[in-house]
């Protein structure tokens, strides 16, 4: 009797690791774009954040195809930029998103870079994580001011999604990020931490499901039943005030540049007295679903804006000669 119940159980195995075998090919012969590894720059440099949702990997490099071929490097802060070493200058943060981190720009063509050699009497600092919504930028603000301690923080919005971005709990490859929700009193309440693991990190940084279509399988549908989409009303001008509330809390000041006109952002910006400029007709590249970011014309512009922003509101002196 107990022979025949090892070999009923064995049988049953041996069919059970064919059936999932079988299974686990035809996933692979599938190819479904939901099982599939991600190729965005967030997927290639970036790795899980439980309070960020994703953040790059301090010290890692990577080649990135958009709308042209980049390379770009992190420092350890996990920003695209040069090594962050304090000095007597006072600094100037640059906060936002992948029109700040630099997508289709090499490192020297962003406005940031531009500013350098023009302000040299300051630091500059491109804090930008590609696909960041102002809920995310404000939090990686309070992360990085112990460190940075700017004297100046710009906020670039990206009037293309950022709106889209504050309201969601998931975006763009199915990311998990974190999300701001308004109370019934009006102010703004912190959801989402710790952030779920995005299924294209797990697929990145997690062995078996890196290994296994059909474990990747379950994770997604996984993901979808226990952490599924919230949409949230836009929050986006509260989070532009409690950023200015930050700044200006810690003794910094705070203005913003508008990736392109927003009309009910402006109207917000010049009743809170908040100096911004637009960006608008900066030269981008074509096609809406690689994001319209700059071209390296569209960043000289968009750094000569910044220093008439910055000249007119006092941080330096007359707008220099280019």
């Amino acid at each position: 009797m107990a022979r025949k119940t090892l070999q009923s159980l064995g049988a049953i195995a041996v069919m059970t690791i064919v059936t999932l075998a079988a299974l686990e090919v035809v996933l692979r012969v599938v190819d479904l774009r939901e099982l599939r590894e991600g190729v965005s720059e967030r997927s290639l440099s970036y790795q899980y954040d439980s309070e960020l949702g994703w953040m790059p990997i301090p010290g890692s490099s990577s080649t990135v195809t958009n709308a042209r071929t980049i390379h770009a490097r992190h420092n350890s802060l996990g920003l695209r930029d040069e090594e962050f070493v304090p000095d007597a200058r006072p600094t100037i943060m640059f906060l936002g998103d992948s029109f700040v981190w630099g997508l289709d720009a090499e490192a020297g063509e962003r406005f940031s870079e531009l500013l350098k050699p023009r302000i040299p009497d300051y630091r500059i600092l491109a804090a930008g994580v590609s696909g960041f919504g102002t809920d995310q930028e404000y939090l990686l603000l309070q992360r990085l001011w112990p460190k940075v301690k700017p004297a100046i923080v710009v906020l670039i919005f990206c009037t293309n999604n950022d709106r889209e971005d504050n309201s969601s709990s998931i975006r763009y490859e199915g990311y998990q990020k974190p999300y701001f929700a308004t109370s019934a009193d009006g102010s703004l309440v912190l959801q989402g931490q710790p952030v779920a693991k995005s299924r294209l990190q797990a697929i990145k940084e997690d062995w078996w499901v890196r290994h296994s279509w059909l474990v990747r399988l379950g994770n997604a549908v996984y993901l979808k039943l226990r952490h599924p989409v919230v949409h949230v009303p836009d929050p986006t001008e509260k989070l532009v005030d409690e950023i200015r509330r930050f700044v200006e809390t810690n003794g910094g000041k705070f203005f913003v540049g508008l990736q392109a006109d927003d009309a009910a952002l402006i109207r917000h910006l010049e009743a809170a007295r908040i100096a911004f400029v637009s960006f608008d007709g900066a030269a981008a590249y074509p096609g809406a679903s690689l994001g319209g970011h700059w071209t390296p014309e569209g960043h000289k512009l968009v750094a000569e804006r910044l220093l008439g922003l910055l000249s007119a509101n006092g941080v330096i002196g007359a707008k220099p000669a280019p």
